[in-house]
């Protein structure tokens, strides 16, 4: 009979479920090692798959919208600021408007709303405005608070879901409200409990949720034509008031056309549910910004590396384990692929199990996130979003980072010499000097990707550059990818090299070092893991270091810090009767901000340019006001000199941000906060705006008739150039940006004095040159300064006694808080956490290498070596992985992040945290070393002899 050598039906198929039948069943012989491999694959995908829920749900979908908004009624009617026929509104967010004619429509007439609600409807009215509560303050005394306030009857049956009764009971009086659970927190009340408002008192008896607001807010919420709602107060705000119909038949997006040409906005559910046309409501669920998109590339990628290396490293450590038995299946006839699939099999089993639980608890754990948001009344999760392709991508990218950390392992294993594995168990693979050969060609293949990134962003046109921003960034990040492969791969190498001369150290540093050349399998995976995690923790380091820094450096400045800028040209309401407002008193704003903050240090009146006589306010209908003569509507800025423009691209793309020509005072937004644009005065202005004493050069310019400006772009040569402007007389600019035609152009000797901070004013000018120039100067501003930030209960009891100063209800009181100091504290969290990181991978590469060389600690053990020993033999070894990982890692790290930074502009400059690298650099090593000398097992159990 002849020998049939044809290979059997579907045999590859029936050694693939040999694999997945002994890799179950040594996942099942050794499940510590397996549950730490699920839980290092599990917990980053677990927190991708949060991570994408919850910033899906944080957008609201069109049905949610109609939900909140409109409750059970049909649609909603509203005024829409519109300067012509021709604006049109989103259909799903009416509040969004677009049009392609800015011209002002002179003839144009807005509509009420309620005068255009076609017939058919039952109509529910809500009026938003400000009423002001007594609330008794800290110190014993009273404030006025402005609270928001609703009257709208919110209990009605159309309102379900969109307002909810929490506790108690409906008002039924007119002397009874609702309020949310915020104003009882913030006024200190309980249900029972009155209130006293500038339009009465009222007994709360509720508390009612509204879907639009989060619990903490307080809001009070009264009936239509309650109390004295029927008028409005003296000095409150413009009152809008929304119109909900009630009935069987929708609105339709023909009809909200109509609406749209007369100024009415309209949301309606029929249309919101199936928008006719694309709506731009869901732009802040569209693709993050380029500095986003790319910083979550890299961290991500860096992330899924460190995990399959910390996977690989417990991988090779089990592999060890199997290679009796995967030798004696070898020695039975498998061959060297079946060998390799047990291994690769156990990846697949690990990684589906570890995958899914980690989908799940992501899903889960960011859908209970969202449950007890919304039951706590958070509007921030409008629902629960799981988007499907993130999780799947997760879920993939997961499974794959697995399967390769099984991969190596696998064909070591499957190399060793079977008779070599049958004898000993411990037969070390022959690597030969490919890891390194192609260590290299990776780390060259690395640095192309990187230079050519780098040489593709800050080469050629800005505008050309931006639009090769994907590009760009996929090459940093492919190339700083390869770099950590790369250094992975050469780590052989280096641990070599670097033991190759350790005579003159300790015994037990001599000792690990030369236990790591001679068990380079062992040394290679737990070095790799700790350099990924430290490339993390450094690239995250780095960017969120740089990202600080441009927060504070863009920071828009009122003024000083603990500064605080009242208005004094006009009272923001006029008086009943009066043609204007009444000037304001700066004695008596001064006197109320004093009485009530004790931190006052100075007070000091700015003077400026004024509008008090030129009628600015907008009509009804957006027109201009009217040009009258004999009425001064001038205002003045400084011009910006030939040369010192900033230099930008002809799409407006800034080509430096840290040009002093795009920086300082002015610029680049201009003006932000109440100062007075142009300051007339002398050195005490000068003094209070700069927060310092002025230089003799800017005394001396003041005295002899010359302009201090605050920015040198404004001075050339020693000369200003003052232009006057008509604020009524606008010009098409830029975009959608008003700007307007110099009517005027006089040069002024200047002297710069920049402050320390960008405050937005142009300069100061002496009153004597004002009005040689004609320039009509009142009061603007009354500036103070506090020695510290005030409290809560302080702002309102300021705000309360300046409103009565002001005689209206509510007063914006702003105080400059300053740059974000909480930055680094930030930074050292997020040290601390990337130290963590790179200690947990540390701890645990460090406990797998002590658990692979338990023989060679028992045969130490069996000569008589001290439990001391072996204890300092585990800290020694545990700080020459964490000391070479660490060092490869931030190289790796924060060479490829500046370069991101760098090449992609994502931030002006790219800042370097010496000190919190320092401390990963040091702490983590000697941490690490020392948890491992405090929890390594000084004697050791006793073991079964291993058969030779």
């Amino acid at each position: 009979m002849a020998l049939d050598v044809a290979p059997v039906p579907y045999g590859r198929w029936h050694s693939f479920r040999l694999a997945l039948r002994m890799a179950r069943r040594d996942i099942s012989r050794h499940r510590g090692r397996s549950l730490l491999i699920i839980l290092l694959i599990l917990l980053p995908v677990a927190g991708m798959t949060g991570a994408a829920a919850l910033a899906q749900s944080m957008q609201e979908t069109p049905a949610e919208r109609v939900q909140y908004q409109l409750g059970s009624t049909q649609a909603r009617f509203r005024s829409m600021p519109a300067s012509n026929a021709e604006t049109v509104q989103d259909p799903v967010l009416e509040t969004a408007t677009m049009t392609r004619n800015f011209t002002i429509d002179p003839d144009f007439t807005p509509r009420n709303p309620r005068d255009a609600i076609p017939a058919g409807y039952e109509v529910l009215t809500e009026t938003q405005l400000t009423l002001t509560v007594r609330a008794r303050a800290s110190h014993g005394g009273a404030s006025d608070v402005p609270v928001m306030a609703k009257a709208v009857d919110a209990l009605n049956p159309a309102f379900t879901r969109k307002y909810t009764l929490l506790q108690g009971r409906p008002a039924a009086a007119r002397d009874e409200i609702l309020v949310s659970p915020g104003a009882l927190e913030r006024f200190g009340i309980r249900l029972g409990d009155r209130l006293t408002t500038a339009d009465g008192t009222f007994a709360v008896v509720g508390t009612l949720r509204d879907a639009t607001y989060s619990d903490g807010n307080p809001i009070l919420f009264l009936k239509p034509g309650q109390a004295a709602m029927g008028r409005p107060a003296q000095g409150s705000p413009l009152r809008e008031t929304m119109y909900y119909l009630v009935g069987s038949k929708p609105v339709t997006w023909d009809q909200i056309r109509d609406l749209n040409r007369y100024g009415i906005a309209v949301l309606s559910r029929a249309v919101a549910l199936d928008p006719p046309v694309p709506s731009g409501a869901a732009a802040g669920s569209g693709p993050m910004d380029a500095a986003g998109y790319v910083t979550g590339v890299l961290i991500g990628a860096l992330a899924l590396l460190e995990v399959g290396l910390l996977a690989g490293a417990a991988f090779a450590v089990g592999a060890k384990r199997q290679v009796r038995e995967l030798a004696l299946l070898a020695a039975s006839g498998a061959e060297a692929p079946t060998v390799r699939a047990v291994v690769t099999a156990a990846g697949l089993w690990l990684g589906t199990i570890a995958v899914v639980a980690g989908a799940v608890l992501g899903a889960g754990g960011a859908a209970a996130v969202v449950g007890i948001a919304r039951h706590l009344g958070s509007v921030r999760f409008p629902g629960f979003h799981l988007d499907i392709l993130p999780t799947v991508a997760a879920m993939a990218m997961g499974l794959l980072a697995c399967f390769l950390a099984a991969v190596v392992p696998a064909r070591q294993v499957a190399r060793q010499a079977v008779l070599g594995a049958l004898k000993s168990g411990r037969a070390p693979a022959v690597l030969g000097p490919w890891p390194a050969r192609v260590g290299v060609l990776l780390l060259v293949v690395a640095i192309i990707c990187l230079a050519a990134g780098r040489t593709l962003g800050l080469t050629g046109d800005l505008d050309a550059v931006a639009a090769r921003t994907p590009l760009v960034a996929a090459l940093l990040t492919g190339g700083a990818v390869l770099a950590v492969v790369a250094l992975v791969l050469l780590t052989g190498t280096f641990v070599k090299v670097l033991t190759a001369r350790t005579a003159w150290l300790p015994l037990p540093l001599r000792m690990a070092a030369r236990d790591s050349a001679r068990n380079r399998s062992r040394t290679v995976p737990a070095v790799a893991a700790v350099l990924a995690a430290a490339t993390l923790a450094s690239a995250a380091m780095v960017l969120s270091a740089s990202q600080m820094q441009e927060a504070t450096r863009t920071h828009m400045w009122a003024a000083q810090e603990n500064q605080v800028s009242l208005p004094l040209e006009t009272a923001p309401v006029p008086s009943p009767g009066t043609a204007s407002a009444p000037p304001i008193d700066p004695a008596a704003v001064a006197a109320a901000l004093q009485r009530e903050l004790s931190t006052v240090q100075w007070t000091q009146i700015l003077k400026g340019p004024v509008l008090s006589k030129c009628d600015m306010q907008a009509s009804a209908d957006g027109s201009l006001p009217a040009k009258t003569d004999g009425v001064d509507c001038r205002q003045y800025k400084l011009a910006v000199p030939a040369g010192h423009e900033c230099p930008a691209t002809p799409q407006g793309r800034v080509l430096d941000g840290q040009d002093w020509r795009c920086n300082g005072s002015m610029f680049p937004a201009g003006a932000a906060g109440q100062l007075p644009p142009l300051v007339v005065g002398g050195v005490d202005e000068l003094r209070a705006l700069l927060g310092r004493e002025p230089s003799p050069a800017a005394v001396e310019a003041l005295n002899s008739g010359g302009v201090v400006v605050s920015n040198p772009v404004f001075e050339k040569d020693g000369k200003t150039t003052l232009q006057s402007y008509d604020v009524r007389q606008p010009v098409p600019g830029p975009g959608s940006v008003v700007a307007y035609k110099p009517q005027s152009n006089t040069v002024l000797p200047a002297v710069v004095e920049a402050p320390e901070v960008p405050v937005p004013f142009y300069g100061v000018i002496p009153p004597g040159t004002a009005s040689k120039l004609g320039i009509h100067v009142d009061n603007s501003v009354l500036l103070a300064q506090l020695s510290a930030y005030p409290e809560a209960a302080e702002q309102d009891r300021a705000s309360a006694a300046l409103a009565q100063v002001y005689r209206i209800q509510a007063l914006g009181f702003y105080v400059e808080p300053g740059a974000d100091h909480t930055g680094s504290e930030l930074l050292w969290l997020i040290v601390g956490t990337s130290a963590l990181i790179t200690l947990s991978a540390a701890g645990i590469t460090t406990g797998l290498a002590l658990a692979d060389a338990r023989a060679d600690h028992m045969t130490l053990a069996g000569v008589g070596a001290p439990p001391r020993l072996r204890k300092a033999l585990a800290g020694a070894q545990s700080l020459m992985t964490a000391s070479l990982g660490t060092s490869l890692g931030v190289a790796a790290g924060v060479v490829p992040s500046l370069l991101l930074i760098g090449a992609t502009r994502m931030f002006a400059e790219p800042v370097v945290p010496w000190l919190p690298l320092l401390a990963l650099l040091v702490a983590v090593p000697l941490t690490g070393s020392a948890l491992a000398w405090v929890f390594a097992r000084a004697r050791l159990p006793v073991s079964r002899r291993s058969l030779s």
